[in-house]
């Protein structure tokens, strides 16, 4: 998929979709997350996916949101990946926690600028 704003909307929808299935799965409880490595695995696995739909956004599109650590979120769909050292599944959890109601948050304003009629 060519970078640009076509490209830039079906990414931000699938980022949208990983962040609320991360949402859905967790319900935002540390305990649910703790309690089961499928809830575990799946939220990994929408982690990774998001970072990797986040790494193909344009140039353009990411530098209306400044404040999100675009390279971090891709290092750390590498360390996802490519499992240096173990997943650390207290890291995980303060990422869901800390970083993607941020996140969330920027993925809708970004969609908005390029739609906004809707």
């Amino acid at each position: 998929m060519n970078p640009g704003p076509e490209a830039d909307r079906v990414l931000l929808a699938h980022m949208r979709d990983c962040l609320d299935r991360i949402v859905e799965y967790t319900h935002a409880e540390r305990a649910r997350f703790d309690a089961s490595r499928l809830v575990q695995d799946a939220v990994i696995r929408n982690l990774q996916t998001l970072a990797e739909s986040s790494q193909r956004l344009s140039s353009e599109i990411k530098s209306t949101e400044p404040q999100i650590p675009w390279r971090e979120l891709a290092g750390f769909r590498n360390v996802i990946v490519h499992g240096y050292l173990g997943v650390d599944l207290g890291a995980v959890w303060l990422v869901v926690e800390q970083d993607l109601p941020a996140l969330s948050v920027a993925v809708k304003r970004m969609a908005a600028r390029l739609d906004p009629q809707r």
